[in-house]
Order: structure tokens, then C-alpha cells, then sequence
């Protein structure tokens, strides 16, 4: 309404130099105060009006929006965001310098871990963050809370259990202990990965030499196992073995072997091959068939 007033009194006016020069700043700043009263919030993020330090509760989603001239869109990433604290200078949020964290375990060793912190901030709770937080959330909340959450339970560990078996308990307890603590304040934990645990070499190798002798244990029992169960198939085996042997021995009976010897040298003095069939006769006696005449003679 005020520019088409402004462009109607300019075209009124056209011919005084005055009203020409002061219609053409009125455009500028109609144009200025229109430009002011829109805002874009990009996807992936939502605004946080604030006009003279009173911020709206309610949370502004992406797209173009009319706003009040003289307010402030503040657009915070609802985005899957990344804490890291690693040993490596290279990486992680502080660059140029080691950033792990050191903890006791347990039995009061220390203990140096890496890890990674995957969080997003909550678009309902943007509004609340910004006001008692500010948008450093991440410094301020995010980094203090994993250190805590990380000394905090590498207490609750040996050193042994958080180097091997444990290792997946005390990513768990991370993540929940963060997720407790910072859900409330806005911020919404998605996974905890714990990068590295670096120990004392002296601990560290003697850990590594006695999973090395479990590990031989382990193998070792799986071969006497092995060997125990080969052989009791062995004795099965053998019993049935000697099981049919038992059979066949009660078979044998003299008029079958008598049969089975006379079958025999039936054969023997039907082959074409065979010259002399030398047999038992008696005790006393072996015969000698001279089969190669018989064969002629028939």
C-alpha cells in the first residue's frame, strides 16, 4: 500500500525535481523494507525469530516467510551433525592439536579415547535451545557432556573388558548416559562411536599376550575335542567290527566249510587255466589232479 501511494504521488509530480529525487528514495527504501520483511530458511533448517531479544516460541520450518522488518531469523541445521575427539591433530572439531579424552578405568589405570558423536538438534526445541544455550550449542553442551559421559563410565570398567569384550558395553553406556542428559536441552543423540582406546604399551601388550594364551587354550580344547570324539567313533567301530566278526565265526560251522571247499574245487577244475589242483586228502595225504589229461580226455 505505501509503494503504490509513493508511485502514485511520483507520477503526480513528475515534472518537479524535488519530488522526483524523493519519490526515487522512497522506492529505495520501500524496497529495502520489503526485502527485510521476507526471509528464506533453508531445508534442513529451521529459523528462531528474535525481534530486540524477545524470541518467538515458535519455530520457523523452511521455505520463504513474511517476517517483521526489524526482526532476526536465526536458521539452525536440524541436520545430522558430527562431534569428534580424536588423538589425530587432523581430525575432530579442534584442529592442529591432540583432542582425546583421558579416563580411569576401573582399577585406576588411565586410559585415552577417541570418539565420534553423531546428534541433531530437535526442530521443536530450536526456539528453547537459542535461549538457553545460544547457537555455540556444540561447544557449550555437546563437547563437556561427552567427556563427562566418557569418564563416567570408563570407571565402571577393567581395562581388559574395555580393551575386548566389553568394548560394545561401554559404547552403549556412552550414548545412553548422553542421551539422558542431553534430549532434555534439545539435542537428540543418534549413535556413539568410540574410534579408540589407547592403554599403556606395558598393558596394552600384557592384555594382548594373555587373549593370545586364551586363545591357544580355547583351540587347544577345541582339538582334544576333536580327537576325544574321533576316538569314541573309533570304539563304536571297532565294536561293530567285532560284533560281525562274532557273527560270521558262529557261521562257520564244518558242514559249511565243507561245502564252500568242495564249491571251490569245483571251480578250480573247470578253468581252462588251472594244470594241477594240489588237494588235502586226509592228514597224511596230498594228492596231486593231473587236470590237464582229464581236460583231453573229455
Amino acid at each position: 500500500m505505501i509503494v503504490r501511494r509513493l508511485i502514485k504521488k511520483l507520477t503526480n509530480n513528475m515534472g518537479n525535481a524535488k519530488y522526483r529525487i524523493g519519490g526515487i528514495a522512497a522506492l529505495l527504501a520501500a524496497g529495502v523494507i520489503g526485502l527485510r520483511s521476507c526471509t528464506i530458511v533453508p531445508a534442513g533448517n529451521v529459523g528462531v525469530r528474535d525481534l530486540f531479544g524477545d524470541v518467538s516460541a515458535r519455530e520457523i520450518p523452511s521455505g520463504l516467510h513474511a517476517k517483521h522488518p526489524l526482526a532476526q531469523i536465526r536458521k539452525m541445521s536440524i541436520k545430522t551433525q558430527e562431534y569428534t575427539m580424536s588423538i589425530a591433530s587432523e581430525e575432530g572439531e579442534r584442529q592442529g592439536r591432540s583432542d582425546t579424552i583421558s579416563a580411569l578405568t576401573k582399577e585406576g589405570l588411565p586410559v585415552d579415547l577417541d570418539v565420534t558423536v553423531l546428534y541433531r538438534l530437535n526442530p521443536e526445541k530450536a526456539s528453547d535451545v537459542y535461549k538457553t544455550i545460544g547457537m555455540d550449542y556444540a561447544e557449550i553442551v555437546v563437547r563437556p557432556k561427552i567427556r563427562e559421559a566418557i569418564r563416567s563410565n570408563a570407571a565402571l570398567y577393567m581395562a581388559k573388558e574395555m580393551y575386548s569384550e566389553k568394548r560394545q558395553d561401554l559404547q552403549n553406556g556412552i550414548r545412553v548416559y548422553l542421551s539422558d542428559t542431553l534430549t532434555e536441552r534439545g539435542i537428540e543423540i543418534e549413535d556413539v562411536l568410540l574410534r579408540h582406546i589407547g592403554l599403556p604399551e606395558k598393558l596394552k601388550a600384557a592384555i594382548e599376550e594373555k587373549l593370545s594364551a586364551e586363545q591357544e587354550a580355547q583351540r587347544m580344547e577345541f582339538v582334544l575335542d576333536k580327537e576325544r570324539k574321533e576316538a569314541e567313533r573309533k570304539e563304536v567301530e571297532a565294536g561293530g567290527l567285532a560284533k560281525a566278526q562274532g557273527i560270521i565265526a558262529e557261521s562257520l560251522t564244518p558242514e559249511y566249510l565243507q561245502w564252500r571247499y568242495i564249491t571251490t574245487l569245483e571251480g578250480l577244475v573247470d578253468s581252462q587255466n588251472t594244470t594241477f589242483v594240489i588237494t588235502p586228502y586226509d592228514q597224511k595225504l596230498i594228492p596231486m589232479l593231473p587236470l590237464e589229461q582229464e581236460k583231453q580226455k573229455q
